[in-house]
């Protein structure tokens, strides 16, 4: 039995996936590792290192590295990219300015060795911010199209505020003064964005084909659904 096929029956049991979640300073990338926990989104620091978060879908164990993306912490990226099954490139979307520093990053990125075959998941983050840039103006200012030959890839708009934006208002018009309005059950249970999931569920399938041949992915993305607030 040779040893890649030791390894990769050793990772079919675990069904680990490695996951570089990368992308300029102020992104939004720790706050989407927040978000699909289920925690606070309201107050985050710039990483000015890296974290570690485990989260478990669709019966995979995505391990995720959220690398902290300041000028002076880009040339470390390499230290991570060892076995990296996906990249996840996290955008701000409104920063129209740093467009063109994402899309070189990003590609000077993808030519290293290390990371060749990895798939990669853009989040268009921010969408609720006003004039965001769109998937396809984004998809076009980062050049996407060009990858197909040596990553698959796909993209995601996406708010990692979700759950505040479509939380209810405090009160009620119709609520005594000081009352708080109750929570919706809907609202509660609305606590990412289903567009967030739906790239993970993307993730999984494409790296569950690639690396773990012969296993079956049943998942159903959700649909991809915009609330009325990111409409307004």
């Amino acid at each position: 039995m040779g040893l890649l096929t030791i390894i990769r029956k050793a990772r079919l049991k675990e069904k680990q996936v490695r996951i570089l979640m990368l992308g300029l300073d102020n992104a939004g990338k720790t706050t989407v590792c927040k978000a699909i926990l289920g925690e606070d989104v309201d107050e985050v620091s710039p990483t000015l290192g890296f974290n570690i978060r485990t989260i478990v879908h669709q019966g995979f164990t995505l391990n995720v590295w959220d690398i902290g993306g300041q000028t002076s912490l880009r040339p470390y990226w390499r230290n991570y990219f060892e076995q990296t099954d996906a990249v996840v490139w996290v955008v701000d979307s409104s920063d129209r300015a740093r467009m063109e520093d994402c899309r070189r990053e990003l590609h000077e990125l993808l030519k290293e060795e290390r990371l060749v075959g990895a798939s990669l998941l853009v989040f268009a983050n921010k969408q609720d911010i006003a004039n965001a840039m769109t998937v396809d103006e984004i998809s076009s200012a980062l050049e996407l199209s060009t990858l197909s030959s040596s990553h698959h890839w796909d993209i995601q708009p996406c708010s990692a505020r979700y759950a505040r934006l479509t939380a209810p208002s405090p009160a009620s018009s119709d609520s005594p003064p000081g009352s708080a309005a109750p929570a919706s059950p809907a609202a509660s249970l609305s606590k990412v964005d289903p567009r967030i999931m739906k790239g993970l569920d993307w993730v999984v399938a494409e790296v569950g084909s690639r690396v773990y041949y012969g296993v079956q992915n049943s998942a159903v993305a959700p649909e991809a659904v915009r609330p009325a607030a990111l409409l307004a």
